[in-house]
């Protein structure tokens, strides 16, 4: 895993997979990111055991330093060997979580990874334009913006823009964001199947 001053970014355990069954269904949240659609259970089993499968796609869960519950979760995805490039996007899971700066590390953390393990030269993602918080953070842990896609998705009954967003790879002396790797066990306290049905 890795860590900054107090997240760390690491692997998912099947103690993970109810809490983001959770955060996909949450439609407060969805107004920060995209169209509310309900996430069944079946369709998001799926999606956890693809996690690990597929070589274009790392997906993170970030957890505050010493407590192993899952605070949201981060992913690398469309990774292109070729043109060495990767889109990025981050959920912080709960309300009580967010705002503060754990996205933020977690952000800077996984750009980390994206420059000295997957030897990426650029990370980019897109954002909705009234996520003033998201925008900030993201201008934070090193993304700028690159354009405004207008009226591109309908949230809550209206058209909103998207901004587009890109980090670059820096020069090595450049990047004074300290990241450490560890390794550490995560319990888990039973097994997935044991999780019964119940909110990017």
């Amino acid at each position: 895993m890795l860590s900054g001053p107090t997240v760390s970014i690491g692997p998912l355990v099947p103690d993970d997979f109810l809490p983001i069954f959770h955060w996909s269904n949450d439609v407060e949240a969805s107004r920060l990111n995209a169209s509310y659609r309900p996430v069944d259970w079946v369709s998001h089993r799926a999606w956890c055991d693809s996690v690990g499968q597929d070589p274009s796609r790392v997906v993170f869960a970030i957890r505050r330093h010493n407590d192993p519950k899952i605070v949201g979760y981060v992913e690398i995805i469309h990774i292109n060997p070729t043109h060495r490039s990767a889109q990025l996007g981050i959920r912080i899971g709960a309300a009580a979580d967010r705002g503060q700066g754990l996205g933020k590390e977690a952000l800077r953390i996984a750009l980390h990874y994206s420059w000295n393990h997957l030897n990426l030269n650029r990370v980019s993602l897109t954002t909705l334009r009234h996520n003033e918080r998201a925008i900030r953070a993201f201008t934070a842990a090193g993304f700028r913006r690159e354009g405004t896609l207008r009226r591109a998705e309908f949230i809550d009954g209206a058209w909103v823009d998207l901004v587009m967003m890109a980090a670059l790879r820096p020069s090595r002396h450049a990047e004074p964001f300290p990241v450490q790797t560890a390794t550490v066990e995560v319990r888990r306290k039973g097994r997935l199947g044991a999780f019964q049905r119940n909110t990017k």
